[in-house]
């Protein structure tokens, strides 16, 4: 099993260029499957979980295409079946978004409930809800979510409980061939929501008001072949920014949407960055500073996202002060507070959902367990700041999320390689 091994200490300067969204491109990849028409795809991420959905995509049936350029030519003429099996879908929470363009173009799916990070209970509830709304009859057997709708989906008026990114994603591409037009309320905001719904109406799909919480559809009765350029990943750039600014250093980020990380700049502006930003490019300096301690709470987009929470938190670790970290998305998302501790950081979890995170001057390197795709990074961070060299055990979690992490830290300065063993 790899291992990431860091020996910290150096300050991260240079410049990188962002990869393409996972969170994009994986309902986008499922949204493929809505027409017989080949759909051309670019800056897709090589990441394990893009694989895992194209491995899908090719098991439903679908002709999947790779050229020089890495872009992929999808083409699901003729489904050899309708079934997303337990194994690819285990593994990975986002392959549960097949069910909305299966169902809504063939009548029928089934789809075994999903996997994915360990980071407390995401219920598909909300997507099943949206799903009835639209006409389909949901049950369950054996672990699969079976849904048909013989005569096809018709358009809804539906109300989300909770904003769900996937629910929404879900509910967008089913509704892309629903007769009639479904609005949806209380929907996702996220940037990877306007992708996908810019991606939609290039096949032809009548969806508008996606990027804020009402969305509409009118649905078509088929959709098109289209080529499509999947949207920078935030995530990593903010990531990055991050490390940057932890280590006291200087980046710059190219292809990449400053607009998208609105929250995560005021941060580490507030915890003394220079940041200046361009229509696509973002530098960082912090000349060499310690960062202060800033609080942090997470929202639903455009709040601090969920996913920099443990980077943020690791940054704040070794800050000038102590911060206050809040997670109101999952109940189980600090399960990097404990390894954190044992590179010497000094943070007290008051609740399941709230910590306190006393700034130390310096950590010292351990051997540390990643347990989930972005606490994984949170160890990165820590590992970079620590005195010594620092191992992080089952990084299989970071390569999920992250294309070719120690290729790009190493770009940065860092010393850092992949390891055996």
């Amino acid at each position: 099993m790899d291992k990431l091994r860091i020996t910290g200490g150096r300050r991260l300067s240079g410049s990188l260029r962002v990869s393409g969204a996972k969170n994009a491109a994986l309902p986008i990849l499922a949204g493929t499957l809505l027409t017989d028409e080949p759909v051309r795809l670019a800056n897709l991420p090589h990441l394990h979980d893009v694989t895992t959905m194209l491995e899908l995509l090719g098991h439903l049936g679908a002709e999947v295409l790779v050229d020089e350029c890495m872009a992929v030519e999808i083409r699901a003429r003729e489904m050899q079946t309708l079934r997303a099996p337990y194994d690819l879908v285990r593994t990975m929470r986002a392959s549960f978004v097949v069910l909305g363009p299966l169902l809504a173009r063939f009548g029928r799916a089934e789809v075994s409930l999903p996997g994915g990070c360990a980071i407390g209970a995401r219920p598909v509830d909300q997507h099943l809800k949206g799903f009835e709304a639209l006409g389909a009859r949901i049950d369950m057997a054996d672990g699969y979510v079976i849904a048909e709708a013989a005569d096809g989906l018709r358009g809804a008026d539906f109300r989300f409980d909770l904003v769900t990114v996937g629910g929404t994603e879900n509910l967008m591409m089913g509704a892309a061939l629903a007769r009639g037009t479904t609005v949806l309320r209380n929907a996702a905001c996220e940037p990877e929501i306007v992708d996908l719904g810019n991606f939609l109406n290039a096949m032809g799909a009548r969806v508008r008001g996606h990027g804020t919480p009402e969305i509409v559809i009118d649905g078509v009765e088929r959709l098109h072949g289209c080529a499509w350029r999947v949207m920078p990943d935030r995530v990593e750039a903010g990531t990055y920014l991050i490390a940057a600014a932890a280590t006291g250093g200087r980046i710059r980020l190219t292809d990449v949407h400053p607009g998208d990380l609105t929250a995560v700049l005021d941060k580490l502006a507030e915890s003394g960055a220079e940041i200046a930003t361009g229509p696509d490019w973002i530098e960082l300096d912090m000349h060499g500073r310690r960062p202060r301690a800033v609080d942090i709470d997470t929202a639903p987009y455009p709040g601090f996202p969920t996913d920099m929470q443990a980077q943020y938190l690791a940054l704040n670790a070794i800050a000038d002060g102590t911060s206050h970290v809040t997670e109101t998305i999952f109940e189980n998302r600090f399960m990097h507070v404990q390894e954190l501790n044992r590179l010497g950081a000094n943070i007290e979890l008051a609740s399941v959902s709230h910590a306190v995170v006393h700034g130390v001057p310096r950590l010292k390197a351990a051997p540390v367990m990643a347990t989930d795709l972005r606490a994984s990074f949170s160890l990165v961070v820590a590992g970079l700041v620590a005195d010594g060299t620092t191992v992080i055990d089952r990084i299989y979690h970071i390569d999920r999320g992250y294309e070719t992490i120690e290729e790009k830290l190493q770009t940065l300065g860092a010393d850092v390689e992949r390891i055996s063993g």
